[in-house]
């Protein structure tokens, strides 16, 4: 079920952005759509740092694009911070590359000490040290997500944090994993592994691979959790602990995880099925590059449709929390990709982290990390700017 928002006062709304964002923001300055009927449509966060900085005007032009796009009536700006001078500044250039559309915008400012509206001049609606902060928890709203079972994290590092599983969990994870690398056609150990799956039995083995994580995704897709023999397990997140062992062990596979990511890419077909199988190259290079495109490419990208994402992410999440060392790597990898793609840069930066931290030299995750140290936005983002 799906709760519609409306913005009822200033109070309700500033309670509802960190239950929204799933973490209490920081040096940030949010934008928040408000459409016709007080409800309220896209929720977006920047950096002070980043609106003020050298790229500020393209970014600001950027998130104002969005909110015409998001059929905004008017913008409210909410910045978090104690530096109040920089919210202003901040906002004032957001404001700016607004212009007349899509209305008037406020901006309020929540800091360490109370809220109150910037520029307000009224010392009863606004005192300088602004209203108590204790006025947002008590709000309509904030009951409503906390009976919905919403929590916000103290942090957005916090709130990215992926939970390891239990010890006995971990250890069954383990075990189904070694003995899914012991299986006829598994790659052998090492970087070359991949390469080494040739043949029917290999052909079967990867095939296999891919099947499990359609069968995961499927299943974290209409919430039901995917065991071992097909029934539910009402103890995993998603997925059964076996499962998650059978993906990590999977996932290392390059073509495995090749076909994992076509396989979220809309309009790929048969494509992801066949890099698995390991069909001609030949016959797989137009699709995989038309696929890519679909990701990358300015005149072809396409946003993610995030009735796709939201159950691969929640299986990779899973897959993460259950395995150990390098094992982690493959995952932690798609999870960073899925969220540039997204257009969440902060997050990818934190797995390409993670992942490169136990793997210096994974390639897909080196080839991210450089698209992110030079800037470049995912495709369908740079179609719009």
């Amino acid at each position: 079920m799906t709760t519609t928002i409306r913005a009822r006062g200033p109070q309700e709304l500033l309670s509802y952005v960190p239950y929204r964002l799933g973490f209490e923001p920081r040096d940030s300055l949010v934008t928040v759509s408000v459409r016709e009927g007080r409800r309220v449509g896209l929720v977006a966060r920047v950096d002070l740092d980043d609106l003020l900085g050298r790229d500020g005007e393209r970014l600001a032009r950027l998130l104002a694009g969005h909110h015409v796009t998001d059929g905004a009536s008017r913008v409210v700006l909410v910045g978090y911070s104690d530096r109040a001078d920089d919210v202003a500044a901040a906002a004032e250039a957001l404001t700016a590359a607004l212009g007349s559309a899509p209305g008037a915008q406020e901006t309020w400012v929540v800091s360490s000490r109370g809220y109150r509206e910037l520029g307000c001049a009224d010392g009863d609606c606004c005192p300088p040290e602004g209203r108590p902060l204790t006025d947002l928890q008590s709000t309509e709203i904030s009951a409503t997500m906390v009976l919905e079972g919403a929590a916000v994290a103290p942090s957005r590092a916090e709130s990215f944090r992926i939970p390891t599983a239990s010890t006995d969990r971990r250890r069954s994870a383990l075990r189904a994993g070694r003995r899914w690398a012991s299986r006829d056609g598994a790659p052998t150990a090492g970087p070359a592994g991949a390469a080494a799956t040739d043949g029917t039995a290999g052909a079967r083995w990867r095939t296999a691979g891919y099947e499990t994580w359609c069968a995961a995704v499927a299943g974290a897709r209409h919430g039901s959790h995917v065991a071992r023999d097909g029934t539910s397990d009402a103890d995993a997140a998603v997925l059964a602990a076996p499962v998650a062992g059978r993906l990590a062990v999977a996932l290392t596979c390059v073509p495995v995880r090749d076909a994992v990511l076509l396989s979220l890419v809309p309009g790929t077909g048969d494509l992801a099925r066949e890099t698995a199988r390991g069909a001609t190259r030949g016959t797989l290079d137009a699709g995989t590059a038309a696929a890519m495109a679909a990701i990358v490419d300015p005149a072809r990208g396409v946003p993610p449709d995030q009735r796709v994402v939201r159950p691969a992410v929640a299986v990779l999440t899973d897959v993460v929390a259950h395995a150990t060392g390098t094992a982690r790597v493959a995952p932690l990898t798609l999870l960073a990709l899925l969220a540039w793609w997204c257009g969440d840069g902060g997050q990818a930066n934190l797995r390409l982290e993670e992942a490169l931290a136990l793997d210096p030299e994974h390639r897909l995750a080196l080839l991210l990390e450089s698209a992110l140290a030079a800037g470049v936005p995912p495709g369908w983002v740079r179609a719009q700017q």
